[in-house]
């Protein structure tokens, strides 16, 4: 699938044409422009062979939890995931992926075991949110909340990115709220600059995972560039310019950053209003790294609201579908799955 190309096809249209193709793709969902009555038979055949709109994946339902996990394949072959998490309260929560592979090599993420292959363009980003859009319509329900916390790093294809933000916070489109989207960074400073200036109000969340850079060094070679103080510095900025709340993710790891010393020294970075930690256990993804257990995860999230900090715990999905950042596409490249 290819919505880059309709602009192409579009161009020499009446302008009513454009939203009649947007509310045939984004509001019907349809996955075959025989389905777009509104339009002339000849322009839906010309669409059909220019603009297909099946997007090859394969499904992976999760039988614990209400996870759904899509690999999916793109116009040059190359693959990557995408998380659908149902939530009780009602919320339907897409993770989008923003590269294909990652370049950072985080010790503990599937993606980092992969080479990078190149950026998503802004469609290729929106059309994960379709796959599980038309999944969800079976069950009249619909998306209600996406984040960027899929395979790569979303500020190092920040234009892409963003586009994709608006365009399905576009009325035409997803009509999304701008406050549904949520971009996680490993802590690119430049991108929590620029996302600070956007109309936009997007949320903003940090991949923080340990409260010393010896620790955060170990996990994640970026923080050899990005380290916690400068983080925070433009984090601070962000909260001062734009008033909105910062989650600060930290995954819990058996034996590496779970002592009750982690959480004190997380505790003093965290003593801002508009700072809250969200504690995730570790979902297995790569080997020799396991998850902390959950009387320990109990433990240090004690410990951060004896200290008035803001935390919350984040349920684990789709373990039994491999619904970890990445596991899909490396079990595919070596032939797995």
């Amino acid at each position: 699938m290819n919505l880059a190309n309709l602009e192409k096809i579009l161009e020499k249209e009446p302008e009513y044409r454009a939203h009649q193709v947007k509310k045939a793709i984004f509001h019907d969902l349809i996955d075959d422009w025989k389905g777009a009555t509104t339009l002339p038979f000849s322009l839906r055949e010309r669409l059909n062979e220019a603009c297909p709109l099946n997007i090859e994946h394969r499904l992976f339902r999760s039988k614990k939890t209400e996870a759904a996990k899509a690999l999916i394949t793109l116009e040059d072959g190359l693959k990557i995931e995408s998380v659908l998490m149902r939530h009780k309260d009602g919320r339907n929560t897409v993770c989008v992926s923003s590269q294909v592979g990652c370049p950072l090599g985080c010790l503990f993420c599937a993606t980092g075991k992969m080479k990078f292959e190149r950026n998503l363009k802004s469609h290729e980003i929106v059309e994960q949110v379709l796959l599980f859009s038309r999944y969800l319509k079976k069950s009249k329900k619909q998306v209600t909340n996406v984040v960027f916390m899929g395979m790569g790093e979303p500020f190092l294809n920040y234009e892409n990115v963003m586009e994709s933000v608006k365009t399905m916070h576009e009325p035409e489109v997803f009509n999304m709220g701008a406050r549904r989207f949520s971009i996680s960074t490993v802590g690119i400073t430049d991108g929590i600059r620029k996302l600070a200036a956007e109309p936009l109000e997007v949320n903003l969340a940090i991949s923080l995972h340990a409260p010393t850079d010896e620790l955060r060094s170990r996990l994640m070679p970026v923080n050899a560039k990005y380290s916690i103080s400068r983080i925070l510095e433009a984090v601070e900025s962000y909260a001062k310019t734009t008033n909105r709340r910062v989650m600060f993710e930290y995954i819990m790891i058996k034996d590496f950053n779970d002592s009750e010393e982690c959480a004190v020294q997380l505790a003093s970075l965290m003593k801002k209003p508009l700072y809250f930690v969200n504690l995730i256990s570790y979902n297995p993804a790569v080997r020799g790294i396991a998850p902390s257990p959950a009387a320990k995860v109990r433990k240090f999230k004690e410990t951060l609201q004896r200290k008035g900090i803001a935390v919350t715990e984040r349920f684990r999905f789709g373990q039994d579908i491999a619904a970890a950042c990445g596991q899909l596409a490396a079990d595919e490249k070596e032939g797995k799955s």
